[in-house]
């Protein structure tokens, strides 16, 4: 068995999840690389929201008897352990959403019908990347279009890093939002994050980061990132579907409007106007994601107790493992940085002229589990001149077993088509 510096006690772990001992396809047991997409979920989250529908299930916030001030306490104990988990000043800068792409539409909206001096409008721009998930493309594409705003972006370099060589032209005067990702979510790279918050600081613009390929995987600091705005979601971070996260500069969160209406987030109504509540409940309208809040706190509290550092360094040694190995294949291409350093864990790849989708089918039938396609970030694919990516993706219960399964499967595809 091949031993790394740095690795987790994976035998202990896997056992917390019980999908990894899933056998498919006459008896293979599943290598699950597809942390990317999703993670899978521990015990204790499923044991979280089964005593949580079992025994608390009420609405929150509305009721006196003792279930409802039970399903209340556990909804924000929830937001409580988030806080903590991000270092967020204040517990009210959390706002649970159903998913990221629901806190990046949230903000692109705030912006759109915000009041000076943070309105989006025809006089101003909008900078992302070309490496964006689409969550975080076209929610911007659709405020520049409502608003008459420019979008802007900065390309990729060759090797899957930002091209900053011209950030002074690309975020100006005139910009009044940076958004972009921590970590891309197709080619694993880790953004400069300093170098891009300190130009939009400088002219004076609002910065937002796409985290949900960070949040997982390494410490999660928002006063230390000293950005505006930050989205993640749960269900890659072993928490369930269904919930997301934007934190929130208190300031802004207080002075920008809200996105959705309805119950929950009013003060007072009437038929001619109404008046709102305070941050986080102003931009949480309706029923919330409560039994999915639960989940996700309980996910809190299994990442803090193994450490977010200790998961990096694990990542670290396997995405380290996986490259060398992956590089050893005859005429397999990884999209992005072909180190380990300064990315996450996760590496897209070619392997010569067989698509994808085959690499993905064949891998399938021996039971290995990647995602295929463009993963959501097309712009990344067109920029690279490719029909797709194979991608591979490794968590916290990842092994170097997994790692060699993945070549050796490789090499099987290779062989299955010639």
């Amino acid at each position: 068995m091949t031993q790394l510096p740095g690795l987790l006690d994976t035998e202990a772990i896997r056992k917390d999840f019980p999908l990894l001992d899933r056998q498919v396809h006459d008896g293979k047991k599943v290598v699950y690389l597809d942390n990317a997409a999703t993670s899978q979920k521990p015990r204790q989250v499923l044991d979280a929201l089964n005593a949580y529908y079992e025994r608390h299930n009420a609405n929150v916030h509305r009721g006196v008897h003792v279930l409802a001030e039970e399903a209340t306490a556990l909804y924000e104990g929830a937001r409580d352990k988030v806080a903590a988990f991000i270092n967020a000043p204040s517990r009210d800068e959390v706002i649970f959403t159903k998913n990221a792409s629901e806190s990046l539409n949230l903000v692109a909206n705030m912006l759109g019908w915000a009041d000076e001096p943070y309105r989006v409008d025809h006089e101003t721009e909008i900078v992302i990347t070309e490496m964006e998930h689409h969550s975080n493309i076209v929610p911007w594409q659709l405020l520049a279009q409502r608003t008459g705003a420019k979008l802007k972006w900065f390309g990729i370099t060759d090797d899957g890093r930002l091209d900053l060589s011209d950030i002074d032209e690309i975020i100006t005067e005139k910009t009044k939002i940076v958004s972009f990702t921590l970590v891309s979510n197709i080619m694993g790279t880790v953004n400069p994050v300093e170098t891009i918050i300190r130009r939009a600081q400088e002219v004076g613009a609002l910065v937002c980061i796409d985290a949900s390929q960070a949040a997982p995987h390494m410490v999660l600091d928002v006063q230390a990132l000293q950005a505006d705005f930050v989205a993640f979601t749960g269900h890659k971070m072993c928490g369930p579907t269904g919930i997301g996260v934007l934190w929130g500069r208190q300031e802004l969160l207080e002075d920008l409007p809200p996105f959705l209406g309805g119950g929950e987030m009013i003060e007072t109504v009437s038929m001619h106007s109404s008046t709102y509540a305070p941050a986080p409940h102003k931009f949480e309208a309706g029923t919330p994601p409560i039994a999915q809040a639960v989940g996700l706190g309980a996910a809190v509290d299994y990442l803090t107790s193994i450490g977010m550092d200790n998961i990096a360094a694990h990542e670290h040694a396997i995405t380290e493992y996986a490259v060398k190995r992956l590089l050893e294949v005859p005429d397999l291409r990884i999209i992005g940085p072909s180190t380990a350093e300064d990315r996450g864990a996760t590496i897209s790849f070619t392997l010569g002229d067989i698509h994808p989708h085959d690499v993905g089918q064949v891998l399938d039938e021996q039971g290995i589990a990647v995602r295929v396609g463009h993963h959501c970030a097309r712009p990344v694919c067109l920029r690279y001149g490719i029909p797709a990516t194979t991608r591979a993706s490794f968590y916290l219960y990842s092994t170097p077993a997994e790692v060699d399964a993945l070549v050796e499967g490789l090499e099987h595809v290779r062989n299955f088509f010639g």
